[in-house]
C-alpha cells in the first residue's frame, strides 16, 4: 500500500492512469447495475403485457367450452412456459393454453389486476380480469420461468460492459503511455547529451502543457552557454594578455644571462627561466583548452593516421632527443579517419607530449594504430612510472597533478584530450604498459567505425 501511495505521489503518468481506471470502473459498475435493473424491470413489464394480451384475446373470444380446452405446440413445447387461462369459481374451469388440461387451484377471492400468488409451493404471476360477460378470468404463468427469462435478458444487456471495460482500461493505459512517450524521449535526449551541448531542446512533438517548461529549460541553456562562453573568452583573453609580459620577462632574463653574474645569481636566473617557461606552457595549454572547448568545426575530410603520427613526431622529436628517448611509430598500417585534422593532431600530440614528460631519460615512447572490432584503436605507450589505478580517473581533471610528480607541466594536457575525445565520440582507456611489473602507461583511444575508412 505504501508503494502504491508513493507512486501516486511521484508519478503523474501512474496517477493519471490509476485515476482514469478507478473512474471507468466506478462508472461502469453504476451503469452496469442500472442497465441490469432496467432490463430486468423491462423484461417483467413485457411478460405482464403478454398476460394482458392473452386476457384481451380470450375476452374477445368468449369461453363457452364446459370442459378445459388445451392448445398444444407439439412435443417441442416447453412445459414451464405454459400459460394457464381459467375461470375462477367453477368446479371444472376451462383451460386455454399449453399443458395437459391442468387447472390451478386459485382462490376465488383474488382481486382484479396483476399479482403474484403462491400455489402449492410454487409462485405464479396471475392476471385477474372480468370479461364483458361478467365472468372472472385468470391468466397465470410460473414466476420462476419469468424471472429466469428476465435475468437472461438483463445479463445480455450487461455483457457488453463486462467485455468492453477491460478493453477500455487497456486502451486508456496505452494511450496515457503514448502521451508521455515524447516526454520520456526528451528526458533520454537530455540525459545522453554531452555537457558541452547546450543547444535548445526541440518542442515540436511535445504536448502544449509541457512546452512552457521546455521553453524555460531552453532559456536556462542559453544563459548557461552564454556564461560558459564568457568564461572561455575571459581565459583566452587573459592568456593573450599575459603573453606580452611573459615574453618581456623572458627577453629580460636572456639579457641578464649575457651579463657576468655570480654563481648564486646564475642559479636564481636559471630558476627564473624555468618559471617563465612553465608560465608560457601554462598559457599555451589554457589557450588550447579554451579553443577545444569552444570549437565547433566539423570533420575536415579523410585524415591519414600515419600523416598525423609523422607531424607529431616531427614536432616533438627535439623534446624527446633532449631526454634521449626512443620515440617512433610501431606499425606502418594506415587508416583514414573522417574527423577534424586539428582535433586529432592536438589529441595525439598532447598524449605523446605527456608521455615524453613523464618518461625518464633513456626511455621509450611508441605510437601505433590497430584494427579493432568497434573501429580503430590508437595506442601511445611508454615505459615510465605509469599511473596508479586509483588516479586514472582523476588525471583528466584540469590542473590535476599526481603527488610527488616533478615533471614539468600544468596538468591540462589530459583535460584537453578528454574534451577532444568526447567530441570525436572516442573512448580513452588507461592501463599499465607492463601488467606484470605494473609500470609504464598505455593510453588506448578507440575511434568508432563511423569515423574510420581504411586507406
Amino acid at each position: 500500500m505504501d508503494g502504491l501511495q508513493k507512486r501516486l505521489n511521484t508519478s503523474i503518468q501512474f496517477k493519471l492512469s490509476f485515476t482514469l481506471a478507478v473512474v471507468i470502473l466506478v462508472l461502469a459498475a453504476l451503469a452496469g447495475v442500472f442497465s441490469y435493473l432496467s432490463a430486468l424491470d423491462e423484461a417483467h413489464d413485457l411478460q405482464d403485457d403478454v398476460l394482458l394480451q392473452v386476457a384481451r384475446l380470450v375476452d374477445r373470444e368468449v369461453l363457452t367450452a364446459p370442459v378445459p380446452v388445451r392448445t398444444d405446440h407439439g412435443k417441442t413445447a416447453d412445459n414451464e412456459s405454459r400459460v394457464f387461462v381459467q375461470r375462477l369459481g367453477e368446479t371444472n374451469p376451462a383451460l386455454i393454453g399449453e399443458g395437459e388440461g391442468q387447472v390451478l387451484p386459485l382462490p376465488v377471492t383474488l382481486k382484479e389486476g396483476l399479482q403474484t400468488v403462491d400455489v402449492q409451493g410454487e409462485s405464479f404471476r396471475v392476471l385477474v380480469k372480468t370479461t364483458a360477460a361478467g365472468e372472472r378470468l385468470a391468466v397465470a404463468q410460473e414466476a420462476g420461468l419469468r424471472n429466469e427469462i428476465a435475468q437472461d435478458g438483463a445479463w445480455r444487456t450487461v455483457m457488453p460492459f463486462l467485455v468492453l471495460v477491460p478493453l477500455l482500461l487497456l486502451i486508456v493505459a496505452d494511450l496515457v503511455r503514448k502521451l508521455f512517450r515524447p516526454i520520456a524521449a526528451l528526458a533520454h535526449e537530455v540525459d545522453t547529451r554531452d555537457e558541452a551541448a547546450l543547444h535548445p531542446l526541440g518542442d515540436q512533438a511535445l504536448p502544449t502543457e509541457i512546452r512552457p517548461f521546455v521553453t524555460a529549460i531552453n532559456r536556462l541553456l542559453t544563459r548557461t552557454a552564454r556564461s560558459m562562453e564568457l568564461q572561455r573568452r575571459f581565459i583566452a583573453d587573459a592568456a593573450h594578455e599575459l603573453r606580452s609580459p611573459l615574453t618581456a620577462l623572458s627577453l629580460q632574463a636572456e639579457r641578464l644571462s649575457d651579463l657576468e653574474l655570480s654563481a648564486s645569481a646564475q642559479e636564481r636566473l636559471k630558476a627564473l627561466h624555468e618559471g617563465i617557461t612553465r608560465g608560457r606552457q601554462l598559457l599555451e595549454q589554457m589557450l588550447a583548452l579554451a579553443h577545444v572547448q569552444s570549437a565547433t568545426e566539423s570533420a575536415s575530410g579523410p585524415v591519414s593516421v600515419q600523416d598525423i603520427f609523422h607531424r607529431v613526431l616531427e614536432d616533438l622529436l627535439p623534446l624527446a632527443e633532449a631526454k634521449q628517448l626512443d620515440l617512433g611509430a610501431e606499425s606502418i598500417w594506415d587508416v583514414n579517419l573522417e574527423v577534424n585534422a586539428r582535433d586529432l593532431f592536438v589529441l595525439i600530440r598532447n598524449l605523446v607530449d605527456n608521455a615524453i614528460r613523464y618518461t625518464p631519460a633513456g626511455g621509450r615512447v611508441d605510437l601505433a594504430a590497430e584494427h579493432h572490432p568497434d573501429g580503430v584503436l590508437l595506442r601511445i605507450q611508454d615505459n615510465g612510472p605509469g599511473i596508479p589505478e586509483t588516479e586514472r580517473q582523476r588525471v583528466f581533471a584540469p590542473f590535476y597533478r599526481m603527488a610527488g610528480s616533478d615533471a614539468p607541466g600544468a596538468g591540462l594536457g589530459l583535460a584537453i584530450v578528454e574534451v577532444i575525445a568526447k567530441r570525436l565520440g572516442a573512448q580513452i582507456t588507461l592501463s599499465a604498459a607492463d601488467p606484470l611489473r605494473k609500470s609504464g602507461l598505455c593510453v588506448a583511444v578507440l575511434l568508432p567505425h563511423a569515423a574510420s575508412r581504411h586507406a
